[in-house]
């Protein structure tokens, strides 16, 4: 079980300096609006922490935009549309070659890429998605069981420590996902695995062999990367050594919705 408490506040803990800036296109006045500036939290979500950015640019955009109702703001690095439902430390970890800090993001209200984004009116279309994951990641470590015998006021603690960045509230019901049954390991790893920020690959791999020896991360990587030498892997900002045992990988860095995001970069 999760029992590296240190391991979990310090992963918990991990922000970043961003600096956003209204789209020069969508400025309405002559003098564009200063950049905001803010530290968010690797484990959330931008829609989750952008209702001040929202609101320090909205006042400086067209009328008419202002006045339609659900206004959606998106948000682009670099030409790319950034996708609000990978958590942002994923997606620091996806671009992190581009990146120098402050992270430069740039705001939009208008010509919203369907084709790319999902559509995030409110931050309930947020706790959806999020919890859909965890019931995802429940029912590859314990078939299930935890999240099904679990109340709505847990799944809403769950989502109100992600939601008020409360480390206690959010832990003192995930533990009782991250403990194996019987004191076994998980019957699957939930992770996610990218080499860009257009997919990730999923498998069904166990944490233990035959034998019932514990694999390491290097074993996960030959099981769904047969063909692949020299990966460096990436999570939290973090490059991973190889010989890390998989069951603790799961237990201690997971991001909240219970999955390991992995970020493969070819050395």
């Amino acid at each position: 079980m999760a029992n590296d408490r240190e391991v979990l506040r310090e992963i918990w803990e991990g922000k970043i300096p961003v600096c956003f800036q209204l789209d020069s296109e969508e400025v309405y006045e002559l003098q564009a609006p200063d950049p905001f500036y803010l530290m968010v939290p690797r484990l959330s979500y931008f829609p989750l922490c952008t209702d001040k950015v929202r609101k320090h640019f909205l006042r400086h955009v067209q009328q008419d935009i202002q006045d339609k109702h659900e206004i959606e703001m998106w948000l682009e690095f670099n030409g790319t549309p950034l996708k609000w439902h990978l958590p942002i430390g994923v997606l620091m970890d996806l671009y992190h070659n581009d990146i120098q800090l402050p992270w430069n993001i740039v705001v939009h209200f208008n010509k919203f890429p369907e084709d790319v984004l999902i559509r995030c009116h409110n931050k309930e279309v947020v706790e959806a998605h999020f919890l859909s994951c965890i019931k995802e990641a429940d029912v590859l470590k314990h078939r299930g069981q935890v999240v099904s015998s679990m109340q709505k006021k847990d799944h809403n603690q769950l989502w109100l420590g992600l939601l008020n960045d409360k480390f206690d509230q959010f832990w003192a019901v995930n533990r009782k996902l991250m403990e194996g049954t019987c004191d076994e390991a998980f019957k699957y790893i939930p992770f996610r695995c990218y080499t860009n920020e257009d997919k990730y690959i999923q498998r069904l791999i166990k944490p233990v062999n035959e034998e019932g020896q514990r694999k390491v991360l290097r074993h996960l990587l030959n099981e769904v990367f047969p063909d692949m030498d020299q990966v460096v892997v990436r999570t939290h900002g973090i490059v991973l050594p190889l010989d890390t045992p998989l069951q603790w990988l799961s237990e201690h860095l997971s991001f909240p919705d219970n999955f390991l995001h992995l970020v493969l970069v070819s050395s």
